[in-house]
């Protein structure tokens, strides 16, 4: 490749990244529920978006770098030393939030989807966030249509339940 279709490489890659940024530094957000990580993720996932920009089909580029920060947070979370649910520093800080009055409409958002197993969690995001089918759920997390269906069902029985305990409690208050 001669020097003028890298650098034109380049260009189209740097107008994807800067466009993208947004998008999935909000996504690593909604996953991780840290703002530090989730530059951290996606800009990881830039990273190997890069890396791979020829292989990159370039009108798939968004979903191949979601897809590689997808898997960047479960490698992560394979790695933590606490798995359990509303365990750990992101249910500690979604509690101080709300007891301290400051949280906004993202930050609930975020201790909501907290409270969910991490596979529920992808698919939410998928889901709503990114707005695909279940189909394409499936694909880009390898699992059945099928399963994509129930984990959601779940996933949003748990949240339903959640806001109106909320809103009972606060009711009461």
């Amino acid at each position: 490749m001669g020097r003028g279709q890298s650098r034109n490489t380049e260009e189209h890659f740097d107008e994807f990244a800067v466009a993208a940024w947004p998008r999935l530094r909000r996504s690593a957000y909604l996953l991780s529920g840290d703002a530090h990580l989730a530059e951290d993720l996606a800009q990881a996932a830039l990273v190997r978006t890069y890396a791979n920009w020829r292989r990159v089909r370039r009108s798939d580029a968004l979903a191949y770098a979601r897809r590689v920060l997808v898997n960047l947070n479960i490698d992560r979370l394979r790695r933590a030393p606490w798995r359990e649910v509303g365990d750990g520093p992101i249910a500690a800080r979604a509690d101080e939030r709300r007891a301290q009055g400051l949280a906004d409409d993202r930050d609930e958002i975020v201790r909501l989807l907290a409270a969910l197993t991490d596979r529920e969690r992808r698919v939410v995001v998928l889901r709503h966030y990114f707005d695909l089918s279940e189909a394409d759920v499936a694909r880009e997390l390898g699992v059945s249509t099928g399963t994509v269906k129930s984990t959601l069902s779940r996933a949003l029985a748990k949240l339903r339940v959640t806001v109106e305990t909320q809103e009972l409690a606060d009711r009461r208050a």
